[in-house]
């Protein structure tokens, strides 16, 4: 039996090694190559910038916008639903899968991070960390400055409030805030008249 990769190792929530590993120092450098392209392409170009997505993610759905800049470390653990739109400065730390749902709309300044690293300074050090799956359900908003932590799923239908910091899963059908993020309410029937 052959021993699992660094790659096989992040895939199942393992300690993996992300620093030292040439597979992997080779596959970030390429993402960033193409997020780089991105980012530096005219505003007009749409048609090229949807091109570079479709090479770089995992999946994508039907309809997105991605407005830069835009930076992720993979790109193939990324998996987005139809009519996805994430504002500028999203950055997606995607050793772990992170897949959206459909009609999820992201506000300035968001972050998902799968990264975990190890309170053990000594392993921390030798380039060891987790990585930790996050999924967003669909039709989920998130405002701006949200910082989604490893592992976290978001439920459906759910309104992330600007400036939350999420660190446990939020339901479906909520209104949650806050550091650390926190659900303050239903979402209701009565909210489709504002």
């Amino acid at each position: 039996m052959s021993e699992m990769t660094e790659k096989e190792k992040a895939a199942q929530g393992l300690l993996y090694n992300a620093m030292y590993d040439k597979e992997l120092i080779e596959e970030r450098a390429y993402c960033k190559a193409l997020c780089y392209e991105y980012n530096q392409l005219h505003p007009a170009k749409i048609g090229e910038r949807t091109a570079l997505i479709l090479k770089l993610f995992g999946k994508t759905g039907g309809s997105f916008l991605i407005e830069p800049p835009f930076i992720c470390d993979y790109g193939y653990n990324i998996e987005i639903g139809n009519n996805f739109y994430a504002n500028h400065n999203c950055i997606i730390l995607d050793t772990a899968k992170v897949v959206f749902g459909d009609n999820v709309m992201i506000a300035p300044h968001c972050g998902f991070y799968t990264a975990e690293h190890p309170l053990d300074a000594e392993r921390r050090n030798a380039g060891l960390e987790y990585a930790y799956p996050i999924k967003v359900g669909s039709n989920v908003w998130i405002g701006g400055n949200v910082v989604v932590l490893p592992g976290i799923t978001i439920g459906d239908n759910a309104v992330i409030g600007a400036g939350s910091i999420v660190t446990k899963d939020i339901p479906p059908g909520v209104v949650a805030v806050g550091n650390p993020c926190r659900v303050i309410r239903e979402i209701i029937d009565e909210d489709k008249k504002f």
